[in-house]
């Protein structure tokens, strides 16, 4: 009972809050699809304590999210450029290798070489789109098809186990009861909101990805800008890299992060981000991810197939962008009002 007050007690708060905001819509589905889950999958909204460590479905699709929150946060300012990374789930592949390879030799620098050949990986992608002018699909998808070859050869096609605690405790370790991939995403999304709304950094990306001609015009580094979105996309895959190579203590080059710069897509543009850049959303981003997770949990726990899963999601995810579209809200309700003048005019 108290869990639900809380809940729903923040939800009704974040709604009202938000009403005029875009950040509205994605919301409004996060509550409605948690809202079906209260009273169709029993046990959805269970909580215990077991060793000091909060479990239950919530837990898990906070924990199981987080890989994609993190990927969403650089998605979305490489979006706001006019850009998109379609190479985030390799980058990932990538980190993760390296990482599990030299996990044996040191800790410091096996996280280190992840995260260092991460950024390496955006600064890849930066400089074919920035300075070479390549148009942002093609320069990533290089890296996306030629991504996971690398990791193999720095796996040499093996599983490579690890299992030194420290490296285990990224992706399954606790702080205050709740997962540590959570206090990853908040500090990432803390740091990242700094930058972007502390700083001038943020409105740089909304004018290069809204008008990038008249951006430079201004005398605005808008290629440099670029350049760092991407790079920093990088470093966001990397670090979900690490926490999906330590979710399973081991660097799985052919399944790590496979189709999740997708997931991260939509994420960003279900939070409120047009493809075409400018404005964005960054805590939308993050709600787009819950949304996101939050139905694929919802649709396994109703025993959905895999295969058919893909479906139903895409159904919710073209539903929630369709609302929060300017011009289909204004025909549906010009639609809305319509039917009650025809139907009297015919009476």
């Amino acid at each position: 009972m108290i869990i639900d007050l809380f809940i729903w007690g923040g939800f009704a708060a974040l709604l009202w809050i938000n009403r005029r905001r875009p950040l509205l819509w994605p919301l409004l589905a996060l509550a409605l699809l948690l809202l079906f889950n209260r009273f169709a999958t029993p046990g959805f909204f269970g909580l215990e304590i077991r060793d000091g460590r909060l479990f239950g479905t919530l837990v898990d699709i906070l924990n199981q999210g987080s890989k994609v929150m993190l990927l969403a946060l650089g998605m979305t300012l490489v979006i706001a450029t006019g850009g998109v990374d379609l190479s985030v789930g390799a980058i990932m592949a990538i980190a993760g290798a390296v990482m599990a390879q030299l996990a044996g030799v040191s800790v410091p620098l096996a996280i280190g070489g992840g995260l260092g050949v991460a950024l390496l990986a955006g600064a890849w992608n930066g400089l074919l789109v920035s300075a070479f002018r390549i148009q942002p699909i093609i320069a990533t998808l290089i890296l996306m098809v030629a991504g996971r070859g690398i990791a193999q050869l720095v796996t040499d096609g093996q599983i490579i186990n690890f299992e030194q605690p420290s490296l285990v405790f990224l992706g399954n370790g606790t702080l205050l009861g709740l997962p540590f991939t959570l206090a990853l995403v908040l500090v990432m999304f803390a740091l990242t909101a700094w930058l972007v709304r502390g700083t001038a950094l943020g409105l740089f990306i909304e004018s290069v990805g809204d008008n990038e001609t008249a951006s430079r015009f201004t005398g605005l580094p808008a290629q440099r800008v670029k350049f760092l979105a991407y790079v920093f996309a990088g470093f966001c895959a990397g670090l979900a890299g690490l926490v999906a190579a330590s979710n399973i203590k081991s660097a799985d080059a052919n399944h790590a992060g496979l189709y999740l710069e997708l997931d991260a897509i939509l994420a960003v543009v279900v939070g409120g981000t047009a493809l075409t850049g400018g404005r964005f959303q960054l805590a939308g981003s993050l709600v787009g991810a819950l949304l996101i997770q939050t139905l694929s949990t919802t649709l396994y726990a109703r025993n959905v197939s895999a295969d058919i899963a893909p479906v139903p999601k895409a159904i919710v995810i073209l539903a929630v962008c369709l609302l929060q579209s300017p011009v289909f809200r204004s025909k549906i309700a010009a639609l809305a009002r319509f039917l009650p003048l025809k139907k009297g005019g015919v009476a």
